[in-house]
């Protein structure tokens, strides 16, 4: 369990909270519950309803849909952040891949805390257009790789 002190410290390096006041950051840091996951626990799988953001604060989790791997989260990285702000259903599974504690941040949690401090839906904002250029890039990738085994004589 972390103290209040140590979940300020971290929260206030969490890349989507890095801007925002210390005050502001007791508050959010102080509504947070803290989670303990054992090695190879699904967090959530893709297709639930979800409404809340996690935030690894010890371990690693790996993001997947299927067996096809997205990427893998360590400490200070956060996932599930898309559900707060949809409707719709996780767009992938979470699973650890060892004993892992988080933080969690609910809809409502955040909710209430934009309406207090704006500035943290830019920070979101920001993170999700991050994450869609990664896996754009990822994407990319694959498929320049792709094609060019297929030009390449393996014979």
């Amino acid at each position: 369990m972390l103290t209040s002190l140590d979940r300020l410290l971290f929260v206030r390096g969490v890349p989507i909270f890095k801007e925002l006041r210390d005050d502001f950051l007791v508050r959010l840091a102080s509504v947070m519950d803290e989670l303990s996951f054992p090695a190879n626990y699904t967090i959530f799988m893709e297709g639930q309803e979800g409404r809340s953001l996690y935030i690894v604060v010890s371990g690693r989790v790996r993001v997947h849909i299927g067996d096809r791997e997205l990427a893998q989260l360590g400490k200070g990285k956060c996932f599930g952040e898309m559900s707060l702000f949809d409707a719709e259903p996780r767009s992938a599974t979470v699973s650890t891949l060892e004993p892992c504690e988080c933080l969690v941040l609910t809809q409502q949690q955040l909710y209430d805390a934009i309406d207090e401090t704006p500035g943290i839906a830019i920070n979101i904002i920001r993170l999700l257009s991050r994450r869609t250029r990664e896996l754009n890039q990822k994407l990319n990738a694959a498929e320049a790789a792709k094609k060019g085994l297929r030009g390449v004589d393996l014979s």
